[in-house]
């Protein structure tokens, strides 16, 4: 009994020691493992980095385009709208606020900006009002709904010169083809581009004609990604065309309206084009926009400081409607 007892001690003792032999190995396991971990990270974190450095590299072309073409000309504009300069463009004198107290007292700027305004209320709702319904129509199931909507957006790809030269030879008083049609009907000619009262109609005209491929293209897909189960639905309720179109299709391309109206107003505030190659501003300041009269304050008198002054007020514009439009207006915008 005592030999077994002391045997039983033994091989219990052995048990002990093989368990701790295999403990100490596992710790060292563990300890070999945790010392390989830092070097693993370490590979890790370069490769990372390099990766890092690898994006910077491809994205130097384009940010150096921003820098040279966007924060370069902001900050010089900046500069610029707090100094005098001589017709050379070179810094004469630092007058502070002045450059933006004279354009609060220039009449011809708060001319401008009256135009400017007619010009947004002549074109942006006109051109969203004229796709909304052409869009619908061409979107629904009648035969040769593509060629429609090839042909209604053709205006996308002209561009704005080539559209300027087209309507110069419509708005021709002698050989133009909208006085011909008016003579046909034993309407006067009218000087479309010549008369005060009429040449701010005309350019807004040719630029809702411009816009309206983009319009177009931009409500279409909107209406289709409707899901046709929704009309079909509005159908079977005795819905007819129209009050599907005002009850399910508008309401579900709000998104689209709205991106589309950001758009166009920023387009219309920064219109320089179609006045320079119609009216150059004339007649009388009729068309003189606020992006062309700033270009005439710069490159014409050699007014660079209020010039950009007026550049820096069109920037400011620009970001607080942006921002009242997201602020207001997106409330309004159901998204699916």
């Amino acid at each position: 009994m005592i030999v077994i007892i002391e045997l039983g001690s033994i091989l219990t003792d052995l048990d002990k020691q093989k368990r701790g032999g295999m403990m100490r190995i596992e710790s060292e396991g563990v300890l070999t493992n945790s010392a390989s971990i830092p070097k693993k990270t370490t590979f890790l974190k370069k490769l990372v980095d390099r990766e890092i450095w690898t994006g910077y590299l491809f994205l130097f072309p384009s940010f150096s385009l921003f820098i040279v073409f966007l924060f370069y000309p902001l900050i010089k504009s900046i500069y610029l709208s707090f100094q005098l300069t001589d017709p050379q463009g070179r810094v004469v004198e630092f007058v502070g606020l002045e450059n933006y107290i004279q354009l609060w007292t220039n009449p011809y700027f708060l001319q401008t900006l009256k135009v400017t305004g007619l010009f947004i209320l002549y074109t942006v709702p006109t051109t969203i009002l004229l796709a909304l319904p052409v869009a619908y129509l061409s979107h629904q199931a009648i035969r040769g709904k593509r060629l429609f909507q090839f042909v209604f957006s053709l205006p996308l790809s002209v561009s704005v010169a080539t559209g300027s030269v087209i309507w110069a030879l419509l708005f021709n008083p002698t050989m133009g083809m909208l006085n011909a049609i008016l003579g046909y009907v034993h309407i006067p000619p009218v000087f479309w581009l010549s008369d005060p009262n009429m040449a701010l109609f005309s350019v807004a005209l040719m630029t809702v004609w411009l816009n309206f491929g983009f319009a177009f293209i931009i409500i279409l897909g909107g209406l289709q990604t409707v899901p046709e189960e929704l009309f079909e639905s509005a159908r079977i309720d005795g819905a007819g065309m129209w009050r599907s179109f005002y009850h399910v299709a508008l309401p579900l391309i709000t998104p689209n309206l709205f991106f589309l109206l950001v758009i166009s107003l920023i387009g219309a505030l920064q219109t320089f084009g179609q006045i320079h190659l119609l009216t150059q501003g004339g007649p009388m300041n009729a068309t003189n926009v606020l992006v062309y009269n700033m270009y005439l304050e710069a490159f014409r008198d050699y007014r660079f400081g209020t010039g950009s002054a007026q550049a820096l007020f069109l920037f400011f514009v620009v970001l607080i409607v942006t921002l009242l439009q997201f602020r207001f207006l997106e409330k309004k915008v159901h998204y699916q």
